[in-house]
């Protein structure tokens, strides 16, 4: 499992990054999976807190609902705003049961709560006629540019 802050020891200034774009909107993309595994895309908040990145949902919610049958998920920042990139995060959302924690971190709020076990976070932008893509999963870092009419070139950054 890697919480928040473990990805953001390792890769802290794409994890700089990728917490801006999703405290740039409130309100995000999210993609479960249904029970015949096609996608659903849900509007989601999501909450740093105490090293861990959260989704809450209301009780019963068919996101809820998809996280608990399986707990894939991809989180995808507001794409309406293009400063800063693209930012989409991905991995698997543990659903905290203690009641006592839920209403900590809700602030008393009824409510399903994934703590987010990070698996993938990605930053795409483009620069000089040239999308930057930069990416990190657990144990690697890797940063890809594809300038136009050229081929990809790779970095490991870590």
């Amino acid at each position: 499992m890697t919480s928040w802050d473990e990805f953001s020891a390792a890769a802290p200034s794409l994890a700089s990054r990728v917490r801006a774009r999703f405290a740039a909107a409130d309100s995000h993309v999210l993609a479960t999976l249904r029970s015949d595994g096609s996608p659903r895309v849900s509007g989601s908040e999501i909450d740093f807190r105490d090293g861990e990145a959260y989704v809450g949902s209301m009780l019963d919610a068919r996101k809820a609902r998809d996280l608990q049958r399986d707990d894939r998920f991809a989180l995808h920042a507001c794409p309406g705003i293009e400063e800063g990139g693209d930012a989409k995060i991905a991995g698997r959302a543990v659903e905290i049961t203690d009641r006592a924690e839920v209403a900590r971190i809700q602030e008393g709020q009824e409510s399903h709560l994934f703590r987010l076990d990070l698996r993938e976070a990605v930053v795409t932008w483009v620069e000089d006629n040239t999308l930057w893509i930069e990416s990190w999963h657990p144990g690697s870092w890797v940063r890809f540019a594809r300038p136009d009419n050229g081929p990809a070139v790779r970095t490991e950054l870590g």
